[in-house]
């Protein structure tokens, strides 16, 4: 599969579809903000992920060498993005009475978890916080003597020292950024520590040294740093949730500016990268999205319910990234028999690849599906159109009287950008028992045994009875279909 079709991003900064035009020829590198390990990520979170895995999955299909990094922030996050108050590690710590590394560990490898079970591939490189604090130091002396003034409680970006700053956030105001927590002695409402002391009398369990006091790293200071280690400055793609680009993003940019000497963001790379991009919402009308609801909806409890994580990940691709996803559980459920069906469809292609002998060029023979996969890369080549580019893979999976080494081949390459898995899975691996269901599956295949002789004895009011126990226990029998019997989700 050839991908023809130049690659055109939208950009947050400039609010327009650019062409890609890598800093390198040949490669892309790419920042995504990781999670605060403070707490399970929700599936709103993992949507961002999702994202940036299609768009690097999208880098790869076009050729270019992908240097993909994703941080993980164990240090420096304050609740509400304040610029004073608790720490989200510390807070959580203390919450749960153990000590902040094995809070830390304990949330990352659950992050990791969710990674792997929504087939997000691995980047190039995890960059965790703590391991950079001494070049965060280093940068912030840096910029310290032009950019920041020194308050009681640490060290402060003055942000009229750069140009442009919340151009990205388009949120400029005389009261400033609302979101930001008023500190006495600040020159300017959005002005943001890139150091905090810690408090006079107080010991954190995460505390270092430095010209300013000891305490610990401003959170937008670590992005700043991490990134520009990594992938040098300027990068190529900046990636992150549409919360980071009010504040988290603006400063970082503010960051880069000061550290790189560059001056207006009229040219985009002097933000430190050539394209902004940023996922929008996962709406949840029942307010259980945020980790303050109690049981919150992570990718887990959508397992314990029977639901597949790659029906979430099919969820999302059936939007446009840039567009609020609404989540329901109909809407789950949707998305699972869509990824059944499609999973059903690529097999009997390959159950037919068995039997076929066909030689030549397929791309020679078949212009159909010449044609499809120029449809499907014509459309994810448009700023990552999944949705559209879904429906083509769907269409190529339901022709008649193809070649199926063509259909075969050309759904492995479309779904090497979908990140879907369909050739790894089967139908049967997307039926999980919900943690509720008390049954167990032999016996649900007696019943099933049971319901065939009564039906073979015409013995209806016996096969409806074991149908409808069944039922009642989660089970939905299928009359007909090879599977036999599904959960039954709802």
């Amino acid at each position: 599969m050839t991908s023809a079709t130049p690659l055109k991003l939208f950009n947050s900064l400039t609010r327009q579809l650019e062409p890609f035009q890598p800093v390198y020829a040949n490669e892309a590198r790419v920042y995504t903000c990781g999670p605060t390990v403070y707490n399970y990520p929700h599936i709103g979170n993992m949507r961002a992920y999702v994202f940036a895995d299609v768009l690097g999955r999208t880098l790869s299909l076009k050729g270019y060498k992908l240097t993909h990094v994703i941080n993980i922030t164990d240090v420096g996050h304050l609740t509400d993005d304040a610029d004073a108050g608790e720490d989200k590690m510390e807070k959580m710590a203390t919450a749960q009475a153990q000590s902040i590394w094995d809070i830390a560990e304990h949330y990352k490898q659950a992050y990791w978890a969710d990674v792997k079970a929504l087939n997000i591939r691995q980047p190039a490189q995890w960059t965790v916080a703590t391991d950079y604090v001494p070049q965060m130091i280093e940068f912030a002396k840096g910029i310290a003597e032009k950019h920041c003034y020194e308050l009681d409680s640490g060290l402060y970006f003055d942000v009229s020292t750069v140009a442009d700053y919340g151009r990205l956030a388009r949120a400029v105001t005389e009261d400033g950024e609302g979101r930001i927590e008023e500190v006495d002695g600040k020159r300017n409402a959005a002005d943001f520590a890139i150091w905090r002391k810690t408090p006079a009398g107080e010991k954190r369990q995460m505390e270092w040294d430095s010209p300013w006091g000891r305490g610990a790293p401003g959170w937008h200071l670590e992005c700043s740093v991490m990134s520009g280690e990594v992938l040098g400055f300027p990068f190529d793609i900046h990636t992150g949730g549409i919360d980071h680009r009010e504040i988290h993003h603006p400063n970082e940019i503010a960051q880069n500016q000061a550290h790189c000497c560059t001056n207006g963001l009229d040219r985009a790379e002097n933000s430190g990268a050539r394209i902004w991009m940023h996922n929008n919402f996962l709406v949840e009308r029942s307010g259980k999205m945020s980790k303050s609801a109690g049981e919150f909806l992570r990718l887990q409890l959508l397992i314990d319910k029977g639901y597949h994580p790659l029906a979430y990940r099919m969820m999302c691709l059936q939007a446009h990234y840039r567009s609020e996803l609404e989540f329901s559980w109909e809407g789950l459920g949707a998305a699972l028999v869509r990824l059944k069906r499609m999973v059903m469809a690529l097999h009997k292609w390959t159950d037919r690849l068995k039997d076929t002998q066909t030689p030549g060029d397929c791309w020679e023979r078949e212009r159909v599906t010449r044609e499809l996969v120029e449809r499907f890369d014509a459309a994810i080549s448009v700023d990552l159109n999944t949705a559209d580019a879904l429906k083509v893979l769907e269409e190529l999976l339901s022709l008649k009287g193809t070649a199926p080494e063509c259909v075969v081949t050309a759904a492995s390459q479309m779904d090497r950008v979908m990140g879907l898995g369909l050739a790894a899975i089967r139908r049967e691996d997307l039926r999980l028992r919900p943690k509720i269901a008390t049954i167990t599956e032999a016996e649900i295949e007696a019943a099933l045994a049971a319901r065939k002789e009564a039906r073979a004895a015409k013995d209806f009011a016996t096969s409806d009875r074991l149908r409808d126990e069944l039922a009642a226990q989660g089970v939905e029998v299928m009359d007909g279909d090879p599977l036999g019997w599904e959960w039954k989700l709802g």
